[in-house]
C-alpha cells in the first residue's frame, strides 16, 4: 500500500491492492446504476486530490496576502478525458458464502448472481435434504438460463456445501436426524463443520449472506402455535444467523481502514427479513413474525459486537413478497404480491434481482459506513399506514401508476 504526499498538493493517492494470496475469479465489475445490464469491465480507482495555486501552508509575512484557491476533484485510474461509465460495484477478489440456496428462484440465488456479476467468487450452503437435487440440477444444466449474468457469461458456483444451520456442531444433532435417510451420505454439515471446511478449502471469506427461514407451524395463528413450533422458528430463522456469524467471523477478512485502502473496507454480513417483524401480517404465523423481529434486533447488536471485534458490517434487507418456492408454502403469497402492487408507492411487482442488487451494494465499499441497518427493498410498502385499495378510500383521488 503506497501513499504519496506532496505538501499542500493532495490528501492521499489511494491505490487499492489485493494480497497475492487472494484468488480472483472474475475480471469485471457490475454497474447497477445505469439502465444497461452490461457490466462495466473497468476498475475505478478513486483518489481525492487538493490542488492549490500556492502551497497550502505558508509562512506569514506583513503586508497583503494572496488568497489560496483550492480545487477538489475525483480522479479515476484512467485518463481524465476517458468517459466515466458510472460508479461501479467492484467485488473482484472477494469471496462470498451464501447460506440457504437450494434452487434458482429465491432471494439467495438472486443475491449470489448479483455478487457474481460484481466479480465475487461464490460459495453456497444448501440444506442437506435438498442437496442432491440442487447439485444434480446444476450439473445437468437446468439452471443455465437463470445463471446468465449481465455480460452473457454464466454464474459459477465454486463449491456447494451441505448445511443445516439449526445445529451448531455434531453433538447437537439428535439420533433420529443422523439416521434420517435424507441426511445419509452427507457429512460435515453442522455450522461449525461447514466453517472448518471453508477455512480448510479457501482460508477465508469476505461476505456472509444468511438466506434461511423456516417455521414448521407458519400457517398457525400465534395463539395456536406450540412451544416447539415457536422455538423452532426462532432457531432456524434468527439464531441460525447468530451462529453462522459467530463461527464465520474469525475467517471473514477484516480489511483495512477506508482512508488507507479504498477497496478493503472490512467484511460484511447480510440477512433477509420481512415487514411482519413490525406490522401485523395475518397468516404469517407460527412464531415467524417473532423470529424476524429477533433477527432485526440481533442485526443491531451484532453490528456493534462484530464491528468492534472483527470490523464486520452487519445489515439486513427487508424484502417484499416474492413467488419463491418457500413463500408458496405459506399459501397466500399471490395475495400478498397483489396487495403490494395495489398499495405500495411503486406499483410494480418486486423482482428478486432488485434485492440481489441491494445486497451487492451493501457488500461493496460504497456502503462502507452502513451497518446495523434494516434496508427496505419492497417498493416502499413499509412506508404505508393504510391499504389505499380499501373501499373506505374509494372517493379519494388517489393517483395510480401509469400503465
Amino acid at each position: 500500500m503506497a501513499t504519496t504526499t506532496t505538501p499542500g498538493s493532495h490528501m492521499a493517492a489511494v491505490k487499492p491492492c489485493i494480497s497475492s494470496s487472494r484468488r480472483t475469479y472474475k475480471s469485471g465489475t457490475a454497474n447497477f446504476g445505469t439502465n444497461s445490464e452490461v457490466g462495466v469491465w473497468r476498475r475505478l480507482q478513486s483518489s481525492s486530490h487538493i490542488s492549490a495555486t500556492q502551497p497550502f501552508f505558508q509562512s506569514f509575512k506583513s503586508g497583503p496576502t494572496k488568497s489560496v484557491k483550492a480545487v477538489t476533484r475525483a480522479m479515476s485510474g484512467a485518463a481524465e478525458n476517458s468517459p466515466l461509465p458510472g460508479l461501479p460495484i467492484d467485488l473482484r477478489g472477494k469471496r462470498a458464502f451464501i447460506a440457504g440456496v437450494a434452487d434458482d428462484h429465491g432471494y439467495g440465488w438472486a443475491i449470489a448472481k448479483s455478487l457474481a456479476a460484481a466479480g465475487a467468487e461464490i460459495l453456497v450452503g444448501t440444506w442437506v435434504p435438498a442437496l442432491n437435487i440442487f447439485e444434480s440440477s446444476l450439473r445437468r444444466g437446468k439452471f443455465d438460463e437463470s445463471r446468465k449474468l449481465p455480460d452473457g457469461s454464466l454464474m459459477e458456483i465454486t463449491k456447494v456445501y451441505p448445511l443445516d444451520a439449526v445445529y451448531d456442531d455434531p453433538e447437537d444433532v439428535p439420533e433420529d436426524v443422523k439416521s434420517n435417510k435424507r441426511y445419509l451420505g452427507s457429512s460435515n454439515w453442522t455450522v461449525k463443520e461447514v466453517v472448518e471446511s471453508v477455512k480448510q478449502d479457501f482460508g477465508s471469506i469476505d461476505i456472509l449472506v444468511h438466506s434461511l427461514a423456516n417455521g414448521p407451524e407458519v400457517t398457525k395463528p400465534l395463539l395456536e402455535t406450540s412451544r416447539y413450533g415457536y422455538l423452532a422458528a426462532i432457531s432456524a430463522s434468527s439464531y441460525s444467523y447468530v451462529s453462522l456469524l459467530k463461527h464465520f467471523a474469525p475467517i471473514i477478512n477484516p480489511g483495512t481502514n477506508l482512508w488507507v485502502n479504498f477497496n478493503m473496507t472490512g467484511g460484511t454480513s447480510i440477512s433477509l427479513t420481512y415487514i411482519a417483524s413490525e406490522r401485523i401480517i395475518p397468516g404469517y404465523g407460527g412464531g415467524m413474525s417473532s423470529a424476524k423481529a429477533a433477527l432485526e434486533s440481533d442485526t443491531r447488536v451484532l453490528a456493534f459486537e462484530a464491528g468492534r471485534k472483527h470490523n464486520i458490517r452487519v445489515n439486513t434487507i427487508s424484502a417484499g413478497p416474492l413467488r419463491s418456492r418457500a413463500a408458496k408454502a405459506i399459501g397466500f403469497i399471490d395475495m400478498m404480491i397483489d396487495y403490494s402492487s395495489e398499495n405500495a408507492p411503486l406499483q410494480k411487482e418486486l423482482s428478486a434481482e432488485e434485492v440481489g442488487n441491494a445486497a451487492a451494494f451493501l457488500s461493496s465499499p460504497l456502503a462502507s459506513a452502513i451497518t446495523g441497518t434494516v434496508l427496505y427493498v419492497d417498493n416502499g410498502l413499509n412506508a404505508m399506514g393504510v391499504g389505499v385499495d380499501s373501499p373506505v378510500f374509494e372517493n379519494l383521488d388517489i393517483p395510480k401508476a401509469a400503465k
